[in-house]
């Protein structure tokens, strides 16, 4: 448990602690979620709808405020923090869908990501950074980001998010409107971040995917972990996947979200 000034455990970059949240005067979507994501480790939570799978990432970025419990943030204690100031902190959040500016370049999407930095070589070294990791955007540059595909979107939309140099990225959903062929080359994206040394906590409806690439995973249920262990172990209990992750590979249900 942490302490005083945040988990002991140095390499805990995101942490949320028995979190109870929900939307106005409504019943609680989270009763007492509690969560934690190491450096360069992709944890996926999974579950059914309404499980409160992409609430915790709206907690965790401080888009939606928390009843009761704890958000840390490299062992700082930033429960109600607004979105701008865990962005300078170190977490970046990739929201659902498409969020790239398709009237601008993608340099102007990616530059957008470093409006916080000062540093003007600072944010060139960045830039360097972002289209070593991902080619495609060094690669299209110049090119107006309404015309690149959806899986090249994404990737603009990561490299975005990666100018603050994050310590963590919330992604939610990342492969909604891909089709198989851009969803795999997502996944390898995924896993670029985690190279890069991102810690990653990732919510994406095809559960059985994302597990394969992920460290840990987290079924959720009724606003709390119902299971956390490796992501791998997860994937080999029939019982999990039969009622979390749409049934045993190859058969005919379909992927939780």
């Amino acid at each position: 448990m942490p302490g005083p000034d945040g988990p002991a455990d140095e390499q805990v970059v995101l942490r949320l602690d028995e979190v109870q949240a929900g939307y106005g005067k409504a019943a609680l979507v989270l009763r007492g979620f509690s969560v934690e994501v190491r450096r360069g480790e992709i944890v996926c939570l999974v579950g059914p709808n309404g499980a409160g799978k992409s609430t915790v990432l709206k907690v965790a970025s401080g888009l939606l405020g928390v009843r009761s419990g704890t958000v840390w943030l490299n062992g700082a204690d930033v429960t109600g923090a607004k979105p701008q100031d865990l962005l300078r902190r170190g977490l970046s959040h990739v929201l659902q869908g498409h969020s790239v500016f398709r009237e601008m370049t993608v340099e102007e999407n990616v530059m957008l990501g470093g409006y916080t930095v000062d540093d003007r070589a600072t944010v060139m070294d960045r830039v360097e950074f972002v289209k070593s990791v991902f080619p495609v955007v060094a690669e299209r540059w110049g090119t107006t980001a309404g015309l690149l595909s959806g899986g090249q979107q994404k990737q603009v939309e990561f490299a975005r998010a990666l100018m603050v140099r994050p310590d963590v990225v919330l992604l939610d959903e990342p492969s909604m409107g891909l089709d198989p062929k851009r969803t795999a080359g997502m996944f390898e994206q995924v896993s670029r971040l985690r190279e890069a040394g991102v810690a990653v906590l990732l919510v994406e409806q095809n559960a059985r995917r994302a597990l394969e690439m992920s460290d840990i995973g987290c079924v959720l249920d009724l606003g709390r972990v119902f299971v956390r262990g490796p992501a791998a172990e997860l994937l080999a209990d029939p019982q999990l996947g039969d009622l979390y992750l749409g049934g045993r590979p190859g058969g005919d249900g379909a992927a939780a979200s």
